[in-house]
């Protein structure tokens, strides 16, 4: 061994070693035991979910006995006979409750998108405390369930002879969808610089021109959002059209039609589940189209509250 073998070596040797490289830290998410874990939950969520969904697919082509006697089997067979029944049944037709309901979501949805739009624009503009204790109160409302209102609302539409009428069931139903509109509009228009504001005073346009010509345009996230929630909202209710509207006004929507189905001693399941299924279909696609823009109408304002 060279001398200069030696040197190299033994400066080796009196060098102090290396560090370590850094353990990388364990992501929570790859810890195998909460992906049990969270695997299990979903699961649960989704059997709890898919479950009824299920039923209601497979009762609607089954008869009355094999439905009593086997509601989650496919024993009796399939027919499609009681789905050719319910669109023809001679005591609900659902067309004509279709026609109804989309009529009161169209309505709604308008009504709401013209009050609640420019009451958020009002309350997100101003900087006073008055406006900001109006919006804790119009979010407090989201909180109040709506079947909690409908017997001091039926009080209220027979004073005003509105009971059991069109105008009488939107206005209630336009009221129940303002405070979340309204809080949600008002996170969304805060996220808008007000230099688009000033831009627009300076062109001669006033506060009511300033929001429909400019901020309007630019909500149209938020606005999607809470059409498609107004929607369902409106679709899937029956307390409130049951209650407000009641039978002898002989207006039905897809969901108090069902109503119909059920007797005071029996309940004829061949005309339930059909119908049941009809009145949901068009909302399950109406949902599968419009699923993105819910979820991009909620999180655009989120940045900002």
């Amino acid at each position: 061994m060279t001398t200069a073998t030696r040197t190299v070596a033994s400066a080796d040797l009196d060098s102090p070693p290396p560090p370590a490289a850094p353990t990388p830290p364990k992501r929570a998410g790859r810890d195998p035991l909460r992906l049990v874990l969270r695997a299990l939950v979903l699961l649960v969520v989704a059997v709890v979910m898919l479950v009824p969904l299920y039923l209601l697919l497979v009762n609607a082509f089954k008869d009355q006995q094999d439905i009593l006697a086997d509601p989650f089997g496919l024993s009796g067979g399939l027919t499609l006979d009681h789905l050719g029944a319910a669109l023809q049944n001679p005591r609900f037709s659902i067309v004509k409750g279709y026609a109804i309901t989309v009529l009161f979501v169209v309505l709604v949805n308008v009504f709401s998108v013209l009050l609640a739009g420019p009451a958020a624009y009002v309350i997100a503009r101003s900087t006073k405390r008055l406006f900001r204790v109006l919006m804790v109160f119009f979010l407090a409302g989201t909180f109040i369930p709506s079947q909690v209102l409908v017997i001091p609302v039926v009080y209220v539409l027979k004073t005003l002879g509105l009971m059991g009428t069109i105008p009488g069931y939107v206005l209630f139903e336009t009221t129940l969808t303002l405070p979340f509109s309204i809080f949600l509009y008002a996170g969304f228009i805060r996220t808008v610089p007000r230099d688009l504001d000033q831009a627009a005073a300076l062109d001669g346009c006033g506060r009511i021109r300033t929001f429909w010509r400019i901020i309007f345009p630019l909500m149209r996230p938020a606005v999607a959002t809470m059409v498609i929630l107004n929607t369902f909202s409106v679709w899937n209710d029956f307390v409130n059209p049951q209650t407000i509207l009641g039978p002898s006004s002989g207006l039905y929507t897809v969901t108090t039609g069902i109503y119909a189905a059920v007797g005071q001693y029996q309940t004829d399941y061949t005309v339930v589940f059909p119908t049941l299924l009809l009145a949901i279909a068009p909302l399950l696609v109406f949902f599968v189209i419009m699923q993105r823009h819910i979820i991009s109408g909620l999180t655009a304002g989120s940045t900002k509250g």
